[in-house]
């Protein structure tokens, strides 16, 4: 049967963290695993805008369970302590590695110095990857089902088609350096679960774009997004969906029972449209083996947290 995406299955029981989860597309991506159920950990640096986020999926999802860590990508510090405060959970059986700045960041750095873009797309998460990885393996084996890491890609990767070697080469203007970060966030992803199969780790690594969301089709949530107040223009706005139907890829990574580690999902229609299975890009999902385990070591070495597979 096709996927339908206003019932993903049910979650009674489990835990999903969500990563960037106070607006937009990780904001979503929390409302609805909510709606399956599922204990939602909600993970972001703002303790104020957590509260709002929270209380806005209480308020749709009555009955929902829903916890808040505070947690900012741009201070491996922050994600230290983010990371034992949710192992301390006991039980994680999704985290979606959805935040990271989508503000223009030329020659801006981390609190550890590190390139903006890269390190909250992509340290924070191998760094929380490392420190979660034990919780999440836990979980499969007592589970008898692997637990999801689901990593947030775009659509550019397969465009722009960058030839990625080194992980922290400096990019030039702010779609080459987002491209970059996702590019390189793919190539760990599909690298992690070829080690997590080899190890026999059940937990599953699993690589989702959500296509084009824009806050102008995006519907209306209290203290979390108004669609009355300013927004910044957007091009493909006829061309795309709101920011909770971009939510559906990462959705379906997390609950659909059918998955296996290494796979691929997008909108159908490339920019809108029901999750589907995709076929991996074969630039990340089939790179050099040494090129990869370079990036692999840089990654780790950056994030100051093995990840242990």
């Amino acid at each position: 049967m096709p996927w339908n995406p206003i019932e993903p299955p049910d979650q009674r029981g489990r835990v999903h963290v969500v990563t960037g989860s106070t607006a937009g597309i990780g904001y979503f991506a929390a409302e609805q695993l909510a709606g399956t159920g599922a204990h939602v950990v909600l993970a972001a640096r703002s303790p104020e805008k957590l509260g709002r986020a929270r209380d806005s999926i209480r308020s749709q999802v009555p009955g929902s369970t829903v916890s808040t860590v505070v947690l900012d990508l741009a201070d491996l510090g922050s994600v230290r302590r983010a990371g034992t405060e949710l192992a301390a959970f006991g039980r994680i059986d999704g985290l979606l590695l959805n935040g990271g700045t989508m503000a223009p960041a030329a020659g801006a750095t981390t609190v550890d110095g590190l390139p903006l873009m890269l390190g909250t797309h992509v340290i924070a998460g191998v760094a929380l990857t490392g420190l979660l990885l034990p919780t999440l393996a836990a979980t499969g084996e007592a589970a008898g089902t692997a637990a999801r890491i689901v990593h947030t890609s775009t659509g550019f990767v397969r465009r722009l088609k960058l030839d990625v070697d080194a992980a922290a080469r400096p990019q030039r203007g702010f779609l080459r350096d987002y491209t970059w970060a996702k590019t390189v966030t793919e190539l760990h992803a599909y690298e992690l679960d070829r080690r997590l199969r080899a190890a026999g780790v059940p937990v599953a690594s699993i690589v989702a774009h959500p296509g084009i969301g824009v806050d102008a089709k995006t519907p209306a949530r209290d203290g979390v997004h108004d669609p009355r107040g300013p927004r910044r223009r957007n091009p493909f706005t006829p061309w795309a969906q709101g920011k909770d139907a971009a939510a559906w890829p990462a959705v379906r990574a997390l609950t659909d029972p059918a998955l296996a580690g290494g796979e691929y999902l997008g909108p159908e229609g490339g920019r809108r449209g029901a999750p589907v299975v995709l076929e991996p890009n074969p630039l990340t999902a089939r790179a050099d083996p040494a090129r990869v385990a370079r990036v692999w070591d840089e990654l780790e070495s950056l994030a100051g947290v093995p990840v242990g597979v």
